[in-house]
């Protein structure tokens, strides 16, 4: 095997143990923030099960916008990216091993608690960023290297929702654990990759210019914005929904959501490879419109069987736009400021999760949960339609590479 090939699985690799840990808290985060102590009496962000649980998932997505580009420039100013990701591993394996004492200490408030998610988000996010900036280093096609990366993200959050809610049913701590556990190993498996970070060594100021002149970028972050909008808005609202409406518990709920990671997650390869022979394009603008309506008819589902069939529709059609959408980035980058163009990216997406917790939520709470599948479905046909004459105008996403020396203006 080619070293390439070899650091493209290992890598892969560590960007699933990532999501599957973080995944492993999402079925079971009703239960989980009231084992933490989410009390309607002692805390304003405890009103309600729903307001607890998006604030525990705000905490952690609010910690990646704020710090993903610390790492992401960090990365590039140093010309390094493996010890970054070790330090963010074992450092969010920490938090996790802090929340999950936090009942055995007893005297935490849920606003601690939350600070304590926040530090741990912090942390994390070093990891999985830098990872995907690893993979974008890796030669081989970057519609491939993307899919690798897409696979990894699918298949953790395919195996993390349902075996998470498998460990709820155990106990509500035991996927804080389980957490810990691998971000440890993620530590250790990362080090075992050849850090093809580029050498030639520039500050941050100049990095961030240079990022900032190639406009384009904002093509392929606004998709991530709303492609992971509607993965928050499933990991929360979702998750109630399917409970309050269908009556499941936390273990039948993850093998709901595994409907649709299953084959996002197994299908992210060939559509990367897809991707890089017929272009960007189809896949990121025709696949989000599609994806939009899928969205739709999940909400629209009577019943728990066609709401399954609905959610593997949607996995298909995702599987199709986010390789494509986080392979653009890597062709429009220049190679010396990718760790700081992933970071962007991660801040969209981060943002999107945000937007789908915080608007998905609160749509659902106050308007019920119909208007709520309604506004993130058709935001994702909108943010479709609307980047059309960008593609068409700019040429961006016709095929599978950019000139190294495109500063947008393609």
């Amino acid at each position: 095997m080619h070293s390439s090939d070899r650091d493209r699985v290992v890598l892969a690799a560590v960007v699933f143990a990532v999501l599957f840990s973080q995944l492993l808290l999402y079925p079971g985060v009703a239960t989980l923030v009231e084992t933490l102590g989410a009390d309607a009496t002692a805390s304003p962000f405890a009103s309600t099960a729903l307001d607890a649980s998006m604030w525990f998932l705000v905490a952690e997505f609010a910690a990646y916008i704020a710090f993903v580009g610390v790492w992401g420039l960090a990365s590039d100013v140093t010309g390094r990216r493996t010890p970054f990701i070790v330090a963010g591993a074992l450092a969010g394996a920490v938090g996790y091993a802090m929340l999950a004492v936090v009942p055995a200490v007893g005297s935490i408030s849920f606003e601690g608690v939350l600070l304590l998610r926040v530090v741990q988000g912090a942390m994390t996010v070093g990891a999985f960023s830098l990872t995907m900036t690893m993979l974008m280093d890796l030669e081989g096609g970057h519609g491939r290297n993307m899919g690798a990366a897409g696979i990894a993200i699918g298949l953790g959050a395919a195996l993390g929702a349902p075996i998470g809610g498998q460990l709820t049913e155990l106990d509500p701590l035991a996927p804080l654990v389980g957490a810990a556990v691998l971000l440890v190993g993620v530590g250790t498996l990362v080090s075992q990759v050849d850090d093809r970070t580029p050498n030639s060594r520039r500050s941050a100021r100049a990095l961030l210019e240079g990022v900032k002149q190639r406009p384009t970028l904002s093509v392929p972050y606004a998709f991530g914005f709303v492609d992971r909008m509607t993965a928050g808005f499933f990991a929360l609202v979702g998750t109630l929904y399917f409970q309050e409406t269908f009556g499941l518990g936390p273990a039948t709920t993850g093998l709901l959501l595994a409907c649709f990671f299953a084959p996002f997650a197994l299908l992210q390869y060939p559509m990367g490879a897809l991707s890089d022979r017929i272009g960007r394009t189809i896949p990121i603008v025709v696949g989000s419109v599609c994806y939009g309506l899928g969205i739709l008819a999940v909400g629209a589902a009577p019943s728990v069987t066609t709401a399954a069939v609905a959610m593997v529709a949607v996995g298909v059609l995702g599987a199709l736009v986010s390789p494509a959408t986080m392979a653009l980035v890597t062709d429009i980058a220049d190679k010396n400021e990718r760790g700081v163009a992933m970071a962007g990216f991660n801040i969209a997406g981060s943002l999107g999760f945000l937007g789908g917790f915080l608007v998905g939520g609160t749509i659902a709470g106050s308007y019920g949960y119909d208007l709520a599948f309604l506004t993130v479905g058709s935001l994702e046909i909108m943010i479709a339609l609307i980047a059309v004459p960008a593609f068409l105008r700019l040429s961006i996403g016709r095929r599978g590479r950019q000139p190294s020396d495109d500063h947008g203006e393609i």
